[in-house]
């Protein structure tokens, strides 16, 4: 396991950085609010194309982790990975089928543990991958003090709902809807904030603190969401991604072919070859406003949620966690969708509202997250000094609300920790809301990972069956570089051949923020493989370190050159 700053510094000197520990009665409630899919497409992240006035508004009042990554860039694999703080070469999921406890180690959740605290834990929409990831049953009654809630309009979602041009209802990717016109009236994430209003306001009063997981669905595909959300984008004002090819030096092994959004009705008619055939340009803009869109309805719940802490005067006691479980890509490197090992795909939202810690109570009484119609105020002015720009992980979030609610953050893990019920594969970042960033730390890196068929798109490259994985892509991202490499990966016996390299990626982020230019070279790699060689019990390094020693040999004779030209 490769740990950042917080695990090595001296037990002294990290307990004088922390935050003072809570008593019992000042434990706080925790509101963990899950999107599905969302990129860093938010005004708070510096997107000026979105409109996002409510998330934004949370984000004045926390702190905002810039550079937050998932490991690794699809539902189920991320969302056990953040919820158990164990990496999925721990919890042995790469696709959707197997739950944890069965196929890898019993291992303690985030809500379990503070279900085994006293907390009052609930789940409403989608928090764990629904299915056999979490037992069908959302890992209930291990995580959940009552069974998850599920709404009842998503089973609606892969039916034909999405009226044509024909007049007739498809499969479609581009889905805005008339409401009224749905089974129900509604839509899942509106039912969802209804049933998460309800409960809020069943634990106002309780005297037992509640953490309270909603997973809104949106911006996922399809996008099936209120009509009205289109109006905001007009499609003259949309632009393509600013890289909207392949990459001439991408690894075949490397590029997913989206074989999700080929599948619905409006994209099949668009005929497009695969695996490389772009969408057309018209289509590609239809596309973008739509996610946009999706955003924009996804952030109206987001207002209607936190409007409601106020309303029950809960703001100043309910600590508020935002993220997502990955990105999604939006034309760049030709691609769609997530499955892949790219910022667009793995870097997420992360958000930290900690009443007393990130904001002071307003002791005139004015409210905190009031509501923001997006249709009459689009935009909200985010300020705030509270921004980390180092690297950190979704693997954090476990231990880092542990201890900003007032419990212990779990020990970290040792190396191989299958038995190990309740550790940690994250940090605890709560440092970092007491000291300032002092700037880049390049000892902080994310670590990801993508799974693979074979070395060429295949039809089931971007989500292959656990038995059919021979190839693993790991991804080390740190301030300056992304640095992959695609491995030789055994299904059977979960073994990684770090000798068995089928292709590699580096990208410098100063001059290619984007990671378009590929700059790995097969002979640099050879040269340091044969430096690696030579450090004693190299064999016993885990992947993380090995891959980070190579990083820092591979940049250090790329330095040397440019300082000899």
């Amino acid at each position: 396991m490769y740990t950042r700053v917080g695990a090595w510094l001296p037990p002294l000197l990290l307990l004088s950085l922390a935050l003072p520990a809570l008593t019992r009665r000042e434990r706080r409630n925790v509101l963990l609010i899950m999107a599905d899919d969302l990129r860093t497409s938010l005004g708070c992240y510096g997107d000026s194309v979105v409109k996002s006035p409510n998330i934004d508004q949370l984000a004045s009042k926390s702190q905002v982790f810039l550079n937050a990554y998932a490991q690794q860039a699809v539902c189920a694999p991320s969302r056990t990975s953040m919820l158990t703080s164990r990496r999925p070469d721990t919890t042995r999921l790469y696709d959707f089928n197997s739950y944890w406890r069965v196929h890898s180690g019993n291992y303690t959740t985030m809500p379990q543990y503070f279900k085994s605290e006293g907390y009052n834990t609930m789940s409403v929409g989608k928090v764990f991958h629904p299915g056999i990831a979490s037992n069908h049953t959302d890992d209930y009654p291990y995580s959940w003090s009552t069974p998850a809630f599920h709404p009842a309009s998503f089973r609606y979602e892969k039916e034909k709902m999405c009226k044509g041009e024909d007049g007739e209802l498809h499969t479609n990717l581009l889905c805005a809807v008339n409401v009224t016109e749905q089974p129900g009236g509604t839509l899942p994430d509106l039912e969802s904030t209804d049933e998460a209003v309800r409960l809020l306001k069943s634990q106002a009063n309780d005297d037992a603190p509640f953490f309270l997981a909603v997973g809104f669905h949106k911006p996922h595909i399809p996008f099936r969401i209120p009509q009205e959300f289109i109006s905001l984008y007009p499609l003259d004002q949309m632009r393509l991604a600013p890289d909207p090819s392949v990459p001439k030096l991408l690894p075949s092994v490397a590029y997913n072919p989206w074989s999700d959004v080929r599948k619905r009705d409006d994209v099949q008619k668009l005929n497009i070859s695969f695996p490389y055939g772009p969408i057309p340009k018209d289509f590609q803009l239809r596309i973008r406003q739509h996610y946009y869109a999706a955003v924009s309805y996804m952030d109206a719940q987001v207002g209607r949620l936190l409007s409601t802490l106020d309303e029950l005067r809960l703001a100043d006691s309910t600590m508020v966690v935002f993220t997502s479980d990955h990105g999604w890509s939006l034309g760049e490197h030709g691609e769609w969708a997530k499955y892949s090992n790219f910022d667009v795909t793995t870097r997420v939202p992360l958000v930290y509202y900690v009443p007393g810690i990130t904001t002071i109570r307003d002791w005139l009484g004015q409210p905190t997250f009031p509501f923001i119609d997006v249709f009459s105020q689009s935009k909200f002015n985010f300020t705030t000094n509270k921004v980390i720009r180092n690297v950190v992980e979704l693997v954090d979030v476990f231990p880092t609300t542990s201890y900003l609610a007032g419990l212990r953050a779990p020990e970290p893990c040792p190396d191989i920790s299958f038995q190990e019920e309740l550790c940690t594969e994250g940090d605890n970042l709560a440092y970092t809301f007491r000291h300032r960033e002092r700037g880049e730390n390049e000892e902080d890196i994310s670590f990801s990972q993508y799974p693979r068929p074979a070395d060429t798109p295949q039809v089931n490259s971007d989500l292959p069956d656990l038995k059919d994985i021979k190839v693993m892509g790991y991804s080390l991202r740190s301030w300056d570089y992304r640095y992959t490499l695609w491995l030789g990966f055994n299904p059977q016996t979960f073994q990684v051949n770090v000798s068995d390299v089928h292709a590699g990626e580096l990208y410098m982020l100063a001059d290619d923020p984007g990671q378009d230019e590929n700059i790995y070279s097969d002979s640099d790699h050879s040269v340091i493989q044969r430096k690696m060689d030579r450090i004693p019990h190299v064999s016993t390094l885990n992947l993380q370190t090995r891959m980070k020693l190579q990083l820092l040999y591979l940049t250090a004779g790329m330095k040397t050159r440019r300082n000899t030209v």
